[in-house]
């Protein structure tokens, strides 16, 4: 497919080297020209220096013909004109990153009366996230499907993990219909069989019903416990999104904030939560505000590196929960093993949904993509399909079909029931798949066959 970029930051960068990557041909617009030079020396992607908003730079870089727009600029107005322009002169669907609280309320509005195929704002998709992991506080990640239906969740294997020196297959259903979809050892990322058996600092990502997930990870270390109580360092615009939804958990927020102008709005929008005027990255602060008291805490500075110190501070000091936000992925690989618990990247959220968009647009006759997640971190993914009519998986039992090696159908939806398969299993037209693999670029269920 053609798509065009506009905007080349953080989420333009890793949107650039993930579709040049999956075969598009991608056109990057950006009007810094030293920092357009660099992404198209990290992706297979050409350039066009210029403001993505304007008629004439979008004709050069070839939007009235592409398939795909895409405005991930710092700037709103900038990427709603830009994808509205990117609309009227021919592109087949726009999609426009959208960050300001405001916007968000009337993003169905935005939608339908400009044109716009999709808005994305990546500090809701990480409140909601953050959401997510105080849910299952044992998890270091966790990815729905179904709605909620299903929960994949990543865990780490703790020394005082009860299935350690247990083989998989004598684990056996204690915990309902939990599967261990895939681990992570060290530099290793395995699918495991019957005969794996957990050790200390395996990372596994576990898959079943919510209410078993959370019996498992009840299990696994600690009483799987709701946090009451959760420290947010910064008054960001994740923060915003994010309060809200610990109100309705029944979390109780304080939020520590320097900017006192920033720190002063925030105690006025939400009269419930307690707000403090002072630098969340300073230890005398933190030991003051009894840290160690409370059961998460979440990082949320503009600044990575602070934001990993906090975390692990916290957790030196006993806090059993911390949450990161780290904006460069870069990093990802880097602070892998550094001792932090669960990671939040909003450029890696918006990234994974534009892909996943992508991907069923590229495959609207077959199978399509309705849920998409990277694992461990990018070595892998996780997706759920719509099952076609006329797909080559239907109607066959599991074991028949020449799978490929590298992947495992994990679960399938279908209306109200919920099946975790079997080699004598089918799977039918209709069916919600969700599969596992070790394989890049799955675009259709058809894909999990080997070809003949």
């Amino acid at each position: 497919m053609d798509i065009v970029i506009c905007g080349a930051g953080k989420v333009g960068e890793v949107l650039s080297r993930d579709l040049s990557r999956e075969n598009h041909g991608v056109v990057i617009i950006e009007k810094n020209e030293k920092r357009l030079n660099q992404v198209t020396e990290l992706a297979d992607v050409s350039g066009v220096v210029g403001s993505g908003s304007l008629l004439d730079i979008q004709r050069q870089a070839g939007v009235d013909l592409c398939d795909i727009f895409i405005a991930v600029t710092p700037d709103d107005e900038t990427n709603i004109i830009a994808a509205i322009t990117a609309r009227k002169i021919g592109a087949r669907h726009v999609i426009a990153r959208v960050r300001n609280p405001e916007y968000s309320l009337q993003m169905d509005f935005l939608r339908e009366s400009l044109g716009i195929t999709m808005l994305i704002n990546p500090d809701l998709e990480a409140a909601r996230e953050i959401e997510r992991m105080l849910t299952f506080p044992a998890a270091l990640g966790v990815e729905t499907f179904g709605h909620g239906r299903v929960v994949m969740v990543e865990t780490e294997v703790h020394e005082d993990c009860p299935y350690l020196g247990k083989s998989l297959k004598e684990i056996g259903r204690q915990n309902g219909h939990i599967l261990i979809a895939m681990v992570e050892r060290g530099e290793q990322l395995f699918i495991p069989r019957g005969d794996y058996v957990p050790a200390v600092g395996d990372r596994m990502f576990v898959t079943g019903r919510p209410s078993e997930i959370r019996e498992f990870c009840a299990t696994d270390r600690d009483p799987e416990r709701h946090p009451k109580t959760v420290l947010i360092i910064a008054g960001s615009r994740v923060t915003r999104y994010l309060l809200p939804r610990l109100s309705r958990n029944k979390m109780r927020a304080k939020v520590i904030e320097k900017d006192e102008n920033i720190a002063d709005q925030l105690a006025a929008e939400f009269p419930d939560v307690e707000v403090i005027a002072a630098d969340g990255t300073d230890q005398a602060v933190l030991r003051e505000e009894r840290l160690p008291n409370y059961d998460a805490v979440v990082a949320l500075t503009g600044i990575d590196e602070e934001n990993m110190l906090i975390s692990l501070y916290a957790a030196q000091e006993g806090v059993k929960k911390t949450i990161t936000k780290v904006n460069r992925t870069s990093l990802l690989k880097v602070i892998h093993n550094a001792g932090l618990q669960a990671i939040v990247t909003p450029n890696a959220l918006v990234a994974d949904q534009i892909i996943r968009f992508i991907r069923s647009m590229e495959n609207t006759d077959g199978s399509n993509v309705e849920a998409f997640f990277r694992l461990a971190p990018g070595r892998a993914e996780a997706l759920q399909f719509k099952v076609a009519v006329d797909s080559p998986v239907c109607n066959e039992p599991l074991h028949s079909l020449p799978l490929k090696k590298g992947l495992l159908v994990l679960c399938v939806l279908r209306g109200a029931d919920i099946i975790f398969p079997e080699g004598g299993d089918t799977i039918l037209p209709g069916d919600d798949v969700i599969v596992v693999t070790t394989h890049p670029n799955f675009q259709d269920i058809s894909d999990i066959l080997e070809k003949k």
